[in-house]
């Protein structure tokens, strides 16, 4: 008798069709399968066939790219023992990163990104998985180690990688510029992230010392601006906003340029300028392009001049509260000195 087996197998009831029909060992074992009958069902001609060590598929023939995704993800430990009835649902995000998550072409496959190839054509899933775990990438499943584990999403009902950490480790063995180009303007123009994040984790991860990335993140970069200023031209007109300069540098009479803005209204001095920055550089470039930042904004305020500052992602996100935050700063001006006569010239 195997005393691995338990006395009273489990239903399957309980799983999904793809997962009724891919089982690790374990879980065959939990059903009352043992490992004896689990060789006998995978020899030549059986009806079951071992994909991966350890993670089995309940019929022969080739597995579908599904099969493929959870059994890539069984071998590396997830769902972990026991912990099935913690699985988030369909679109909810892990509170606690697990134990291996899908990442990088597959990742963005699962994203809906159309300039990703689709799951059927990967010849590989990659697998994010603990720095520390103990195993090794075999037959479709890649492992990509991680020093720190990030939430996932459940799609499909599998977890995902956040789109700007798949997108890295999908960078990381992309030789194609184009491809690069395309995936990552793709991440921003679809509202799927903001660059800054994307720089962020390419940044992290060492890959902005290859050409071919950084000519890709200068094209996502112009790209994010462009969006952004297409949503702040929204904001101001779809809330009912004054009509301001737009672009616009100003001086002072004779005197030194204080900085670009990207919207003005002169009558009231107010200004709105769109942090676009990404932290692209070290900390010390970062450190210093800040500090001229708060500069700039400190200058034009000890003027009487002030300065909303918004991001890509709050405009994304809140743009009802971004135009409330404006319009309070327009009426605001009434109850305060005129600001000092600036000239304005266009950027």
């Amino acid at each position: 008798m195997n005393h691995n087996t338990p006395l009273s197998p489990r239903p399957l009831s309980h799983l999904t069709d793809v997962q009724r029909r891919v089982l690790s060992a374990n879980q065959l074992r939990a059903h009352g399968v043992s490992a004896a009958r689990t060789t006998a069902q995978c020899r030549p001609g059986g009806p079951w066939q071992q994909l991966l060590p350890g993670v089995y598929v309940l019929h022969p023939g080739p597995a579908t790219s599904e099969e493929r995704l959870h059994a890539a993800l069984l071998y590396a430990g997830w769902p972990a023992a026991g912990r099935a009835k913690s699985v988030p649902a369909q679109g909810q995000v892990h509170t606690e990163p697990p134990a291996a998550v899908v990442t990088g072409l597959a990742a963005l496959a699962l994203h809906r990104f159309s300039s990703a190839p689709p799951l059927l054509s990967l010849d590989r899933i990659d697998i994010l998985v603990p720095r520390t775990r103990r195993l090794r990438s075999t037959g479709c499943a890649q492992l990509v180690r991680a020093q720190v584990m990030p939430g996932a999403e459940m799609i499909a009902g599998v977890p995902v990688a956040p789109v700007p950490r798949a997108l890295a480790d999908a960078v990381a063995v992309l030789d194609d510029a184009e491809a690069v180009r395309r995936l990552l303007t793709e991440a921003v123009r679809c509202g799927h992230t903001e660059p800054a994040a994307v720089v962020r984790e390419l940044t992290q991860a060492r890959l902005l010392t290859r050409a071919h990335v950084v000519d890709a993140v200068d094209a996502l970069l112009a790209e994010g601006r462009s969006i952004a200023e297409d949503r702040l031209y929204a904001m101001v007109s779809g809330f009912g906003l004054p009509a301001p300069l737009w672009n616009v540098d100003l001086r002072l009479p004779g005197g030194p340029h204080l900085g670009g803005l990207d919207a003005y209204w002169p009558e009231q001095g107010v200004a709105v300028e769109l942090d676009t920055r990404a932290p692209r550089q070290g900390h010390e470039e970062e450190a210093a392009l800040w500090s001229e930042c708060s500069r700039k904004r400190e200058a034009l305020e000890r003027l009487g001049i002030t300065v909303v500052h918004i991001t890509p992602k709050k405009l994304r996100d809140s743009l009802e509260q971004q135009a409330a935050v404006v319009r309070t700063a327009l009426m605001a001006s009434a109850e305060r000195e005129p600001a000092a006569y600036v000239v304005v010239l266009p950027r």
